[in-house]
């Protein structure tokens, strides 16, 4: 009689966390059509006025990457066969990180005059951040594909395989994204703090020197702590070097990007009731 009581109480307990899952997801689909125009809003924002328009999303890369060659060139291409592409490789990723977990931070407090007024999920906001950064790093790989092309890089079958990494760093951004959002709420000095963090994690990857450089201590943190590393490395596999990445970073790199995306839905979960009182 107490298994049978056990199995009804467990069964009606899974039931309910299914309902709650459907729930959710019919949420988001309810609200699907708002996450596209918030995308689409923030793309014709960013080049509202420009007469190139979204060219600029494969001209920018490309200028800055023409800079940030001549200037690093100097110190760490003695090392590196093919300095550009290699330093493409690790800024785009890198560059996307910073520029949507920092839109995305702001994404709640950033339309607090829409949430006070109606009803919307506020992670919507959050993943419209991140979105509409994905869509412009997947047109940087225009500049990369033409930077390739310029230096004569070999393009490997590999490259084709881009969309792996893409999607296990959307995931992670996202994750962090929808932490950054919701400290943010309730601490506005999070923006400054996390631009020095932003500062040091740069340096901390090898976006234009190689890993091997650093001293045995240093490198063992960066390979393993930085979880900025794990994509990073596994695009260069695929697109400088020609290979699959190592299962480490691979599954690695998987593993990290869901992790943080249920600490971030976690601890914005929790709060996002609170938001409408702070903001």
């Amino acid at each position: 009689m107490h298994g049978c009581m056990e199995t009804v109480f467990g069964d009606r307990e899974r039931n309910q966390k299914m309902r709650a899952w459907i729930d959710r997801i019919n949420v988001f689909m309810k609200y699907k059509d708002l996450l596209i125009q918030l995308v689409s809003r923030d793309i014709k924002l960013k080049y509202r006025r420009s007469f190139l328009g979204y060219l600029w999303s494969v001209l920018n890369p490309l200028f800055v990457m023409i800079i940030m060659t001549i200037v690093f060139s100097t110190m760490f291409s003695r090392n590196i066969e093919n300095f550009p592409v290699y330093l493409f490789t690790g800024k785009m990723l890198f560059d996307f990180m910073s520029t949507s977990t920092n839109q995305a931070m702001t994404s709640v407090t950033g339309n607090a005059a829409l949430l006070k007024k109606t009803y919307v999920p506020k992670y919507i906001f959050t993943l419209s951040k991140v979105t509409s950064c994905m869509i412009d790093l997947v047109f940087s790989l225009g500049a990369l594909l033409i930077v390739m092309l310029c230096t004569r890089a070999t393009i490997y079958w590999t490259f084709w395989l881009f969309p792996l990494v893409i999607v296990q760093i959307y995931i992670f951004c996202c994750g962090l994204g929808f932490f950054l959002a919701e400290f943010n709420v309730f601490f506005r000095d999070v923006q400054y703090i996390y631009h020095a963090v932003i500062t040091a994690w740069m340096y901390l990857t090898p976006i234009f020197y190689p890993v091997e450089s650093l001293p045995a201590s240093v490198s063992f943190v960066v390979k393993v702590l930085n979880p900025v590393y794990y994509y990073v490395a596994q695009f260069r596999d695929l697109v400088y070097y020609g290979h699959l990445p190592g299962p480490r970073i691979f599954f690695g790199g998987w593993i990290l990007a869901f992790v943080m995306l249920a600490f971030g839905l976690l601890m914005f979960k929790r709060k996002q009731d609170e938001f409408i009182l702070y903001i």
